[in-house]
């Protein structure tokens, strides 16, 4: 571990408290968080998901190596809905959805996976995590389909606080007359007339909905992970189900650390496409930069919910600008014993806010104060120890690698330079015009006392 971070601590939705993490192995840490399924357009929500995980991945791997794995639920009862309605193959529905999700994603900074399997690429090994559990009495079947035996394992309801027979009576659960229990959930689906499928030994079918996680997560980690991430949402069911059959299968602890973040609220009420409040996250980039979601993503403490507004990302814009506008000015090379401690202290409060469930609210505060710092003394190591602390954060400048120059950059600085003549020979209108010739081409220009700064519209 690295001399400024000492111990880090989140608070584990399994145990309703803050600990402190330490990795099964020593430099490593492996890490699964649950994916889309790609039934319809990446929202806002997912974009908080995915954004608050890629920075804590960015945190650890300051430390540790991380292994991170993120899959893809790509066969599934909505996208064989929306197969259906569109009248195209599922797997149509799921591919597009899937380029979708990684061309608005990238854009955000947030990094691929290193590994992002599929459950249609996993069918083998859920059918053998499957019999495994029928082999143990975990699962039964019925007619082509599988079920969980929930009653057989005993701390189910441990993550969500829930107990079985507060559950009962209003559960959450699918829908059949024949399983022993309402709880009881399917692990494995019998495939009907055209649905797709797959041959196992209870017939044609296909995976149910939380297996997959568990397969594929132990696939790429091993049987016990150290962090398992995902939406509050997914507490329950599907994180319990998931560790109901995890460690049935094992018997081992699937996860150390649970990890949830908070949702994205409209008006209080949680965004989501079932209640139609939800913003494809593609929209809200046509109007807002990269940057500016990015910083506003992550301006809230994750396990907080985070109540989207259109004024809230106006006001992360201009934080964005300002910031950018700061960090351009000119840095000099000699720094003072005062002025390096000043940062290296304000760097340690910086990392020691991320070290306590990662707060990036706290974090936030220190940046700007980093910032304050440069910008007073103009400091080339100063600067230095702001881009540190954007490799986390990974706000900076994604607005320049999303947007293309409409024009080579020695064309725009030929012109500035023309610009800059016609202004000391008094020709206003010949610099005013060359302005907006290239603002029409989505250059804009900003003079400031250290000469002509352009950046693209």
């Amino acid at each position: 571990m690295s001399n400024i971070v000492k111990k880090i601590y989140f608070y584990n939705t399994l145990t309703k408290r803050k600990e402190e993490f330490i990795p099964l192995k020593d430099d490593t840490v492996g890490m699964y968080v649950c994916g889309i399924t790609p039934y319809d357009s990446t929202h806002l929500g997912h974009a908080r998901c995915y954004v608050v995980f890629d920075a804590l991945r960015r945190f650890l791997k300051t430390v540790y190596k991380v292994k991170y794995v993120q899959n893809f639920t790509d066969i599934d009862d909505k996208i064989i809905a929306k197969s259906r309605s569109e009248n195209v193959d599922w797997k149509e529905v799921s591919s597009k959805f899937i380029r979708e999700y990684y061309r608005d994603i990238r854009r955000l900074g947030v990094e691929d996976a290193d590994f992002a399997p599929k459950v249609s690429e996993n069918i083998p090994e859920v059918i053998q995590a499957v019999a495994k559990l029928i082999e143990n009495g975990f699962a039964y079947v019925l007619d082509g389909d599988v079920y969980y035996r929930v009653a057989k394992f005993r701390n189910y309801g441990r993550l969500s606080g829930r107990k079985t027979e507060e559950l009962l009576p209003g559960a959450r659960v699918e829908p059949d007359k024949r399983k022993e229990s309402s709880l009881d959930f399917a692990l494995w689906k019998k495939s009907v007339d055209d649905e797709p499928g797959w041959k196992s030994p209870w017939g044609r079918g296909r995976p149910g909905w939380h297996i997959e996680c568990s397969v594929m997560s132990m696939k790429f980690i091993g049987e016990t992970l150290d962090i398992h991430g995902g939406g509050q949402d997914l507490i329950f069911p599907h994180h319990e189900n998931e560790i109901a059959q995890s460690e049935a299968l094992t018997g081992k602890i699937f996860s150390r650390f649970w990890l949830h973040n908070g949702f994205v609220t409209v008006k209080n009420e949680k965004m989501s496409k079932s209640l139609k409040n939800f913003f494809r996250l593609a929209d809200v980039l046509e109007k807002f930069s990269p940057s500016a979601i990015r910083f506003y993503l992550l301006s809230q403490h994750y396990r907080k919910p985070l109540d989207f507004s259109v004024s809230s990302l106006e006001e992360a814009e201009k934080n964005v600008e300002r910031i950018t506008r700061v960090l351009e000015e000119p840095a000099g090379a000699v720094v003072s014993k005062a002025e390096k401690d000043e940062a290296d202290r304000i760097y340690e409060d910086f990392i020691a806010a991320l070290c306590d469930d990662f707060n990036t609210p706290v974090a936030y505060s220190h940046f700007f104060s980093m910032l304050k710092l440069f910008n007073r003394s103009r400091l080339g190591y100063i600067k230095g120890r702001i881009e540190e602390m954007d490799k986390i954060l990974n706000f900076l400048n994604l607005e320049k690698k999303d947007k293309k120059s409409p024009l080579p950059e020695s064309e725009i600085l030929r012109r500035i330079n023309q610009r800059a003549s016609a202004r000391k020979s008094g020709d206003f209108g010949t610099a005013d015009r060359i302005r907006d010739e290239l603002l029409k081409k989505g250059i804009i220009l900003e003079d400031t006392l250290r000469g002509t700064k352009w950046r693209v519209k």
